[in-house]
């Protein structure tokens, strides 16, 4: 195993690897946070000027995909990394400016932001015969590592329909994926239709129903959607037993679920071709409570 030196780069010879690791968001800190607190030597890489990725709003590298008014779906113990707990004073799904703070506070609590080098992209990371990584950041400059961690997330980089819907080419409107939507402004009195039902596609159908002029939602299939909360409780914060066999929770949470709200098409959604649990659920609080006011 090679030994690091200063700058993470392996120069053969000790006892610990360095590492690499591309993106300081959520999953890239919580690496970094494990490397270092272990005496691991390593290197990441940002490249936006700051830490949270996805939840930076209007982050400068242009990859966040959060919106003006976004709020978590996942409630505030669930989502928490365990050493290091939400402050109390944060509601029970807070908005993305609390959850950019606190992975702010999550590296300086734990001291390792030194060693985070900002508004620096890996340009390519090449594995050579000898199981070392060669790394090659934006400026041309290279660096070698015994081990490379990917965290570079997965909503930077926005996914349209393939082959694109039929008329695409003809139709005359704004044609807008969800990855560039910021606020509901655009929407005001204007004929919205929203493709997907999603977690994004149903948060974005809410705020369009409150200034356009028509908002329509449309799908191939339908889906569950879960609440926020169920009886006064964050839905997540329910005991989710694993030594109770799937099949037997997925049809007790399949029977809640439709207790509670009543099956999708009660409000004319699509009906669900399969059972809770066979698919990701969508999470929403207030696209059942729109449709049922028009």
């Amino acid at each position: 195993v090679s030994q690091a030196s200063e700058n993470g780069a392996a120069t053969g010879g000790g006892a610990l690897p360095a590492g690499c690791i591309i993106g300081a968001g959520s999953s890239g800190i919580a690496a970094a946070k494990a490397l270092h607190e272990r005496g691991i030597p390593f290197d990441c890489f940002e490249s936006s000027d700051r830490v949270g990725g996805n939840w930076v709003f209007d982050n400068q590298n242009g990859m966040s995909a959060a919106y003006r008014d976004l709020f978590i779906n996942t409630s505030r113990p669930r989502m928490e990394y365990s050493d290091f707990p939400m402050p109390e004073s944060y509601p029970d799904f807070p908005h993305h400016t609390q959850i950019a703070a606190y992975f702010e506070d999550y590296v300086d609590h734990f001291g390792f932001r030194e060693k985070i080098t900002f508004q620096t992209s890996v340009r390519n990371a090449q594995r050579r015969g000898d199981g070392v990584w060669e790394i090659e950041l934006d400026s041309g400059e290279r660096r070698s590592y015994n081990a490379l961690l990917i965290a570079n997330g997965h909503h930077w980089n926005p996914r349209w329909p393939e082959p694109p819907f039929p008329g695409a080419d003809a139709f005359t409107g704004e044609q807008l994926h969800a990855h560039s939507y910021r606020d509901n402004s655009i929407f005001t009195d204007k004929r919205v239709v929203i493709l997907g039902m999603g977690n994004s596609a149903m948060d974005i159908a809410v705020e369009a129903s409150y200034v356009a002029s028509h908002t329509y939602l449309a799908a191939r299939q339908g889906v569950w959607i879960v609440p926020k909360y169920l009886f006064g409780k964050p839905a997540d914060q329910f005991r989710n037993d694993p030594r109770i066999p799937f099949k037997v929770r997925q049809r007790m949470i399949h029977q809640l679920i439709k207790t509670y709200t009543g099956p999708p098409e009660r409000y004319g959604l699509p009906k669900p071709e399969h059972k809770f649990g066979e698919a990701h659920p969508t999470i929403s609080g207030r696209i059942l409570d729109r449709i049922q006011h028009g």
